[in-house]
């Protein structure tokens, strides 16, 4: 028997059905899902020290666990000391399983872990995409903070396959991303 991740599961067996009820989608192919979730991290003083874009790439992988590829400057940018080709961040793109699983971990153990936290702003990019910015990446339990060179944030974006804003934020509220309630 293959393992299914719980919310891999919960979506077939639970949002696919609210969501064609809620929107009335004709067919379960109508239905929004999630494509994938993309992990970037750019890493100020890269330009500087080498090693830094090592550990956050060690970093990226240990959190995503999968394989983070390093990110190079596509021209240069004098004000910045850039040149093309330079290494400058991190990045690592999962989908299937993983993403289920990192998406899993996010909601459940990370973004508990932030003090005093009221949700997470609900700002969509208007074609149902949502990005996440982290801005410590010791939010994370698989992070050994005693081995952390430096604090970087995170860039977390979920690309959906919704039609609009609307259809990917409920989306994405099914999921149990914790979004920000409007005060009334």
């Amino acid at each position: 028997m293959r393992y299914i991740p719980t919310l891999s599961r919960r979506y077939s067996e639970e949002i696919v059905p609210k969501m064609m009820k809620d929107f009335g989608y004709k067919s379960v192919m109508q239905v929004p899902r999630l494509v994938k979730i993309v992990l970037n991290q750019g890493v100020k003083g890269a330009t500087d020290d080498k090693k830094l874009v090592e550990q956050a790439q060690g970093d990226l992988s240990n959190i995503a666990g999968q394989h983070a590829v390093i990110t190079r400057a596509k021209k240069d940018i004098n004000a910045f000391k850039v040149r093309r080709n330079m290494p400058i961040g991190t990045m690592v793109t999962l989908r299937r399983e993983r993403m289920y699983e990192f998406l899993d971990r996010l909601i459940n153990v990370s973004l508990p872990r932030i003090r005093d936290f009221q949700g997470v702003p609900e700002r969509m990019d208007g074609r149902g995409n949502y990005t996440l910015g982290i801005t410590e990446q010791i939010l994370f339990p698989e992070i050994d903070i005693d081995k952390i060179a430096k604090l970087m944030g995170i860039e977390i974006t979920f690309v959906t396959s919704a039609e609009s804003d609307e259809e990917g934020l409920a989306l994405l509220r099914e999921f149990g991303i914790p979004f920000k309630t409007k005060k009334s």
